[in-house]
């Protein structure tokens, strides 16, 4: 009891509002940093939460901030050829090439490669694992943060494990505040769902993202499988293979309830009191007697819908609904990956 007091009483903190607007905002988050913080930042994708991915004991905030079982790896972002390179080997000879070719085509962007890990980074990190994620964000905050704290820093993403993804620094505030030393805001996140997790030896994605697989066999002349995650509980004592391949994420407090089109939607929506359904709604789309509508976008703009989905979550449970319903976009371009996330957050409600 002492021991779980005392955890608590650490978390305590006063978490400082920076903006990433002003330089001072962005100097004070790399400072925070390079000191031993921990600091909530945009991407492209969603907000992550950093620290120094080359000191194990700063890695443990982490876990401790977010509630995060050890068994589930972290992925390292970097700015430029030489960061990766502390924290990741990348291979010599036609395997150098694959790499070589995903990062021009791909990077700075949301992919993520699994590659062999150097002695720097610790197994907290990885859980134990012997690949590393690594990516080079393409949000010029981001990019200026990791530059100015020169440091490689480990960042899943900056919300209560399991909960609904943060794409804005009230998001992050929500699930973690005085749980953090910082978050600096630089407004909305604009690809809206986590990063692409590609092994690069095994030619898997374990996450899909906004680099599909048929992206990446054009770049690499090699086909490319999408894994499907096992059913992993909390409680999981196994190291996962990847970040995002457990089946308990990304869920909303309501039930999430998911539909196939317009008419199973309006069926589903009459099986509830309207005042504790709330809907998803794609443009054009009936929502019924719901409550509470979020309004998606339009059906055929899965960049759209992917930009404001963690959003509209978020939003649906600030209504206090109980249960949400939503339709499962069609496996066309950022498709595959909505519905990865949906899935899982459906299965952890």
């Amino acid at each position: 009891m002492r021991d779980e007091q005392g955890r608590e009483r650490e978390l305590d903190l006063k978490t400082e509002r920076l903006r990433a607007e002003e330089a001072c905002g962005v100097e004070r988050a790399a400072e925070l940093l390079r000191s031993g913080g921990t600091v909530a930042f945009p991407t492209e994708t969603v907000y992550g939460l950093g620290a120094n991915a080359l000191d194990s004991a700063v890695v443990a905030k982490i876990f401790v901030a977010k509630q995060r079982p050890s068994w589930d790896p972290m992925i390292v972002h970097v700015e430029g050829r030489a960061m990766l390179e502390r924290v990741a080997v990348v291979p010599a000879g036609d395997e150098g090439l694959v790499v070589a070719k995903l990062i021009d085509a791909f990077w700075p962007g949301p992919l993520t490669l699994l590659l062999p890990r150097t002695a720097m980074v610790p197994d907290a990190v990885t859980a134990g694992r012997a690949l590393v994620g690594v990516r080079w964000p393409a949000h010029p905050v981001a990019r200026e943060l990791i530059r100015l704290a020169g440091i490689p820093v480990a960042a899943p993403s900056a919300n209560r494990f399991g909960h609904t993804s943060p794409t804005t620094a009230a998001h992050v505030l929500a699930d973690l505040d005085g749980r953090i030393d910082a978050v600096l805001d630089g407004g909305a996140t604009n690809v809206g769902v986590e990063s692409t997790v590609l092994d690069v030896a095994a030619r898997a994605i374990y996450r899909p993202g906004a680099v599909t697989a048929a992206m990446i066999a054009q770049v690499i002349g090699e086909e490319v499988r999408v894994v499907v995650a096992a059913i992993v509980e909390e409680s999981e004592p196994k190291a996962l293979a990847s970040p995002g391949m457990g089946m308990r994420h990304y869920a909303p407090r309501a039930r999430l309830v998911l539909v196939e089109g317009q008419k199973e939607l309006l069926r589903e929506v009459a099986k509830y009191p309207a005042a504790e359904v709330g809907v998803m709604l794609p443009d054009g789309w009936k929502a019924g007697v719901a409550g509470a509508v979020f309004c998606w976008g339009a059906w055929n703009d899965s960049e759209t819908l992917a930009q404001r989905l963690f959003a509209g979550l978020r939003d649906l449970d600030a209504r206090d609904v109980k249960t949400i319903i939503c339709p499962l976009p069609a496996m066309n371009g950022l498709g595959e990956a909505l519905r990865d996330r949906l899935g899982k957050a459906a299965r952890a409600t």
